[in-house]
């Protein structure tokens, strides 16, 4: 069980003065605390272990990690101090468990778990939620399928208002493993025979009605007093033998807690496998306890190589098999994304004002107008046009670079603490030289931006054939543009590729730079989309490029270098392993031993059983 399996339980719930401990009391032959309110305030389990060949019990408290004996005049004193150990001074309750060790000779073999008794009004002392919290302790033992219902009702109530009923029912619907106990049965004997023959409440395992021991009784008194009871009563009397006594009440207990265990064996030892498995294989996958500066550089080069690799499949490969369901990680689809948002932004920066139509390039060409030749197009003019619409984008590149370095920053930090995971010593300093690593490669990226930029403003040339081919085409629309222009009476709209509609109206009073103008801007038109497609592209390149330096030159040599540097502290520090892992190791160990000796055992009682059905059917 503290490896989470769960195992046949026998659970005992009741409502609050039910009798619950004086039935385990009566079934034990020890005496248990007694008193008003709520006398079990945590989980007590009770493992009886029947002995013939002691003469005195033997009696063992285990809580808070310790064993303590005690005796059976000072055992109710010892529950009531190891209960305020546990749940505090006072009237609260707790989850942690009390578990106490009875061998004896005489008692049954059995395990039972007695639980706070149901109350829903909290006294005086206790704290305001206490249904609530006794209602969750009794729903966490009672919802395994592998828990048998010992259900404690007493004969003085109608068994369907009680609400220990109505919590078993609830999780226990056919009522297959609950087993109904009725106390109390000579304080309330008119009617008893009905309740527990007509069943009101689908108790599938039956009903056993005892009379619990009074006073100061003796046990084998209250045994004699029990047997005459339902002998010579003359109500109690007609209750079937099979349904009445503390004795068969034990027996059915055996025969049942027998039952579910020889049901339930089979799928234990299928979970003490699973688990066994599982611990072996995560003790294996822990790193080597490294002894040797040679061990610790083999480790070392294994996690760098193991962390290029995943590197190169996700961000030059487009592979995401090692993080299928982490869409961050699946690099090369979110790259591109990124370009296309930057692509779309570049492009958003620069759509076509058709209100103020050729108005910014007949401002330019009135500046720069000098002492020339007519109608001719001066260089400076179109460069002065083009560095202003650079100017204009000049922004987005850098912030692009920035977020795509601050993308590719998580990636890789991701990926080499994965690697890492094992040595956490390794991971300050990795972590340090990953970022170091990409402030520089950021740096170098806003230098070649700058740069790239810088000759847009600088210069204009391109040998792609498509600027003359798109700046023909506009320009074959200017004779249609001039035609209105040239002529007030007909209408002033006109639709132009490229453009879209425009109302040329404004125009008009600017005739003498018109031409001049609708030529600068085409060939501006059909040379931009050269240039946003050189920023655009040459960015995808760059991007490669880098990331195929960093993963296959740069990030081993940074790594390197922080751990050896002063701050580093060398390849020596692997050899410290960490706290982490040396717990996480321990902790396996011991988990590995407890349960191939959990498997020992239940394979020795299943060996028993196997026996004994063969015994039997001979």
């Amino acid at each position: 069980m503290q490896e989470g399996i769960q195992l046949p339980t026998i659970v005992v719930v009741g409502d609050q003065s039910s009798g619950k401990s004086s039935v385990l009391e009566s079934l034990a032959g020890i005496s248990l605390p007694r008193g008003q309110g709520i006398c079990t305030r945590v989980p007590l389990v009770m493992r009886l272990q029947n002995d013939p060949n002691i003469t005195a019990p033997n009696l063992h408290l285990e809580y808070n990690m310790k064993s303590l004996p005690v005796d059976e005049v000072g055992i109710a004193d010892a529950i009531i101090l190891a209960t305020d150990e546990i749940a505090g001074h006072g009237k609260g309750i707790s989850n942690n468990p009390l578990t106490l060790v009875v061998k004896k000779n005489g008692v049954p073999d059995l395990t039972m778990v007695d639980l706070p008794g149901i109350t829903r009004v909290a006294v005086q002392g206790q704290p305001e939620d206490i249904y609530e919290q006794i209602y969750d302790i009794i729903t966490k033992y009672i919802v395994p399928e592998e828990s048998i219902i010992l259900n404690v009702l007493s004969a003085t109530v109608d068994f369907p208002t009680c609400e220990s009923i109505r919590m078993s029912q609830k999780v226990d619907k056919t009522g297959e493993r609950t087993l109904a106990v009725v106390t109390k049965a000579d304080k309330a004997p008119e009617g008893l025979l009905e309740k527990v023959t007509a069943d009101e409440v689908n108790i599938g395992l039956g009903y056993v009605c005892v009379r619990n021991r009074i006073g100061n009784e003796s046990y084998d008194e209250a045994r004699s007093d029990e047997a005459r009871l339902f002998s010579t009563h003359p109500l109690l009397s007609k209750i079937d033998k099979s349904m009445v006594g503390i004795p068969v009440l034990a027996q059915k207990l055996v025969r049942i807690q027998a039952g579910i265990i020889s049901k339930c064996l089979p799928e234990i030892v299928r979970k003490i496998n699973d688990k066994l498995a599982a611990n072996l294989a995560e003790l294996n996958r822990l790193p080597q306890h490294l002894t040797s500066v040679a061990e610790a550089l083999t480790a070392f080069m294994r996690i760098l190589s193991s962390s290029k690799d995943s590197l190169k499949k996700i961000l030059l490969s487009g592979e995401f098999d090692e993080y299928p369901e982490e869409k961050d990680m699946h690099s090369a689809a979110r790259l591109v994304e990124m370009l296309d948002q930057y692509s779309n932004e570049l492009h958003s920066k620069n759509f076509e004002n058709t209100e103020e139509f050729l108005m910014e390039e007949i401002m330019v060409l009135q500046e720069t107008k000098g002492i020339g030749l007519p109608n001719f197009l001066p260089r400076a003019v179109f460069l002065n046009v083009l560095q202003k619409k650079v100017k204009e984008i000049a922004a987005s590149p850098e912030d692009f670079v920035g977020k795509l370095w601050n993308y590719l920053e998580r990636v890789v930090i991701k990926v080499l603490m994965y690697h890492c995971d094992n040595y956490p010593q390794l991971q300050s300093s990795t972590r340090r030289a990953a970022q170091n690593l990409i402030a520089k490669k950021k740096n170098e990226s806003i230098d070649w931006v700058r740069e790239i930029i810088g000759m847009e403003k600088l210069t204009d040339y391109t040998c792609n054939p498509d600027y003359l081919a798109t700046y023909s085409k506009f320009m074959a629309q200017q004779h249609t543009f001039m035609e209105i222009m040239n002529d007030p009476g007909k209408f002033s709209m006109i639709n132009l590729e490229g453009v879209g509609g425009i109302n040329v109206g404004h125009l008009r009073k600017h005739l003498d730079v018109v031409q001049q103008a609708f030529d600068l801007k085409m060939r501006m038109m059909a040379y931009w989309k050269i240039v946003l497609m050189r920023m655009v592209d040459s960015m995808a390149l760059h991007i490669m490029f880098s990331v195929r330096n960093m993963i296959n030159k740069e990030m081993e040599n940074e790594i390197v270098q922080d751990l050896m540097a002063p701050h580093g502290g060398g390849i020596e520090r692997m050899l410290d392993e960490s706290p982490l892992v040396a717990e996480k190791r321990n902790r396996l160990n011991k988990s590995v031993k407890l349960l191939k000796e959990s498997k020992e055992v239940v394979a020795n009682i299943m060996d028993r059983i196997s026996f004994q059905s063969d015994h039997e059917m001979a």
